[in-house]
């Protein structure tokens, strides 16, 4: 039964924990609290279908997701120290797309590697963690 929920509710997590990232730029949430989501997803993938299968599922490794995602948290305060800013300050353009201006920040790169440092790190040690409990049964 857990097998067949597990079909929608995994997907259905995920684009939670990806609405939880983009709103967190003007409202309460962001990548913390949306890479927590996603680890609870992949959480609950393991307890069904197994640490290998719910492994697969991650963007990247465990270990390589979050390191590329402290990367990208740190390399966004770097734009700040072209023009003169301290490291962190984070700067906003606004990109034409189409006859729209969509606002584009550093945060949005922060945020993003907070998801994904989260995610990876989580996101692996409970698959881990669970996988431990797999081989013990077996």
């Amino acid at each position: 039964l857990l097998d067949v929920v597990v079909r929608g509710l995994h997907p259905f997590m995920i684009f939670v924990s990806v609405m939880l990232l983009l709103r967190g730029h003007d409202a309460p949430g962001g990548g913390f609290i949306g890479g927590l989501v996603a680890v609870a997803a992949t959480a609950l993938l393991t307890v069904a279908r197994g640490h290998r299968q719910a492994l697969a599922r991650l963007p990247l490794a465990p270990v390589p997701l979050a390191a590329l995602g402290a990367l990208l948290s740190l390399g966004s305060g770097v734009p700040a120290l072209w023009v003169g800013e301290p490291f962190l300050t984070h700067l906003w353009v606004e990109a034409p797309v189409g006859p729209w201006l969509v606002p584009l920040s550093t945060v949005h790169l922060f945020d993003v590697g907070v998801y994904a440092t989260v995610w990876g790190a989580l996101g692996g040690l409970a698959a881990a963690i669970i996988a431990v409990d797999e081989e013990g049964a077996a």
